[in-house]
């Protein structure tokens, strides 16, 4: 192979090793970030419930309240 040729390789060869070790680190992360919001999923489902349970009629449906006493 010419000395041109072997440079082009060379060169090709390390920017396709930076590429996949920028994948994996993107992969991670993607994982990472999946596994945040799973639990940021379970902890919000939690507070609801608590809140539901603590003060049934903050999330209770509007009609069903009586009216202001102005009325």
């Amino acid at each position: 192979m010419s000395t041109g040729l072997e440079a082009r390789v060379d060169e090709l060869e390390t920017r396709l090793a930076f590429q996949e070790q920028a994948l994996a680190e993107l992969s991670d992360a993607l994982a990472d970030a999946r596994m945040e919001l799973s639990r940021n999923d379970v902890l919000l489902r939690r507070a609801l419930e608590e809140l539901r349970a603590n003060r049934p009629g903050i999330t209770g449906d509007p009609a069903d309240e009586p009216p202001p006493p102005h009325y």
